[in-house]
């Protein structure tokens, strides 16, 4: 397993659309170049302490993404959920009930951002071994899925900000506004 390098803002592989991933390569039995990359992709969502990660976040323009939130220091408050790998997802339900939450991503280091999201989703992916899932998340975890899923349209949680006041380093965002309760959007 590799810890990859994670890409930052302004990299372009972060704003371009991901290709879709060929579901056969993922069944190959011989030398599998993909399931490699999801291990480390997982490994390197793990060793960032990060609750998700996107394939474009590690220089990888394909529809994968993982997430994971057990015990997880940059989120403590926020409830576990186990390992999903996902290929190729798609959102086909976004709930109208939003909510503003605190967001931050590996390839913005350093800063949270308060973005509005929908409430639950429903998501229609396959897993690492090409079988078809559908998966309704709701609180963070839907976040997280909207967040990830976003990377692979080339967008990152900034693009979906309203309100760009709301944009803080996080050494400023514990001190002024963690404690602080946001709003649900409707």
């Amino acid at each position: 397993m590799a810890v990859l390098e994670v890409a930052k803002l302004g990299n372009p592989v972060l704003r371009k659309i991901a290709s879709p991933v060929d579901l056969n390569s993922l069944l190959e039995t011989e030398d599998n170049s993909i399931q490699s990359f999801i291990d480390d992709l997982i490994d390197t969502m793990r060793v960032e302490d990060g609750v998700g990660l996107a394939a474009p976040q590690v220089n990888r323009s394909l529809r994968i993404v993982a997430l994971e939130c057990a015990h997880n220091q940059r989120y403590p408050d926020r409830p576990d959920f186990e390992l999903l790998v996902l290929v190729n997802p798609e959102i086909t339900h976004y709930s109208d009930e939003k909510e503003l939450g605190w967001e931050g991503c590996l390839s913005l280091p350093d800063f949270r951002g308060l973005v509005p999201r929908s409430r639950k989703v429903i998501v229609e992916a396959f897993d690492r071994h090409g079988e078809k899932l559908s998966i309704e998340a709701e609180g963070f975890q839907a976040v997280v899925l909207q967040h990830e899923i976003d990377h692979l349209n080339g967008m990152v949680y900034l693009d979906r900000m309203p309100d760009m006041s709301k944009l803080s380093y996080q050494a400023e965002f514990e001190k002024y506004w963690v404690r602080e309760p946001v709003s649900s959007e409707n």
